[in-house]
């Protein structure tokens, strides 16, 4: 990301951005952070903001993984230039209280409108979910979310690896395709949403 900021004045065709992309063979291509905590954390809001900026100039859809940095200094950014969020939970009471407790920051701190257009995942990282009530845990989300969507658990998820597709159980991609559709279906109406403005420091 750094890169690409730096040279952004250079950058003018999507064969430019190419330069700092890599590309799987689902054809996604992936801007990387930097692997470098200490230079990770000096991305700022703004940084965000203008690599989002650049971005859009050449992709219809740009998803950023926030991974667990909630309090991350480029996470103001992320959030007000975001039209859905995907809030994932493992299939377990821990798993969903910390979920949830992220919906509540959300609230707490101005996001509430983002909250009810995000969508709940709920990923089943083992085989079993004990004794855990997964339906109350689905009812709870979708009191507070746009959408549910349930994760089976998958023995290539649970490697940890890079993710190829087809070694997926079917199960596993119809509910992938299912999230992808749901997330889509909002796309109308966050396509007009006014964003909050890009306050320079």
């Amino acid at each position: 990301m750094r890169h690409l900021l730096r040279d952004a004045t250079r950058v003018r065709r999507y064969s430019d951005v190419r330069a700092y992309t890599s590309q799987g063979p689902s054809r996604l291509e992936i801007l990387a952070s930097e692997q470098d905590p200490a230079v990770s954390e000096a991305f700022s809001e703004v940084d965000y903001r203008r690599t989002v900026t650049l971005l859009e100039h050449f992709y219809n859809v740009v998803l950023t993984d926030c991974g667990t940095g909630l309090m991350h200094s480029a996470m103001k950014g992320v959030l007000d230039v975001a039209d859905s969020l995907l809030i994932v939970s493992s299939a377990s009471i821990d798993g969903a209280r910390s979920a949830s407790a992220t919906l509540d920051w959300l609230d707490a701190h101005g996001y509430r409108d983002l909250v009810s257009r995000s969508v709940a995942v709920i990923n089943y990282v083992r085989r079993s979910s004990g004794n855990v009530d997964l339906d109350r845990v689905s009812d709870h989300f979708a009191a507070r979310c746009r959408a549910v969507v349930r994760l089976p658990f998958d023995p290539h998820l649970e490697e940890g690896a890079e993710i190829e597709l087809d070694k997926l159980a079917g199960s596993t991609r119809a509910a992938l395709l299912e999230l992808a559709a749901t997330v889509a279906d909002d796309f109308g109406r966050a396509g007009s949403r006014v964003r909050r403005p890009v306050i320079p420091r």
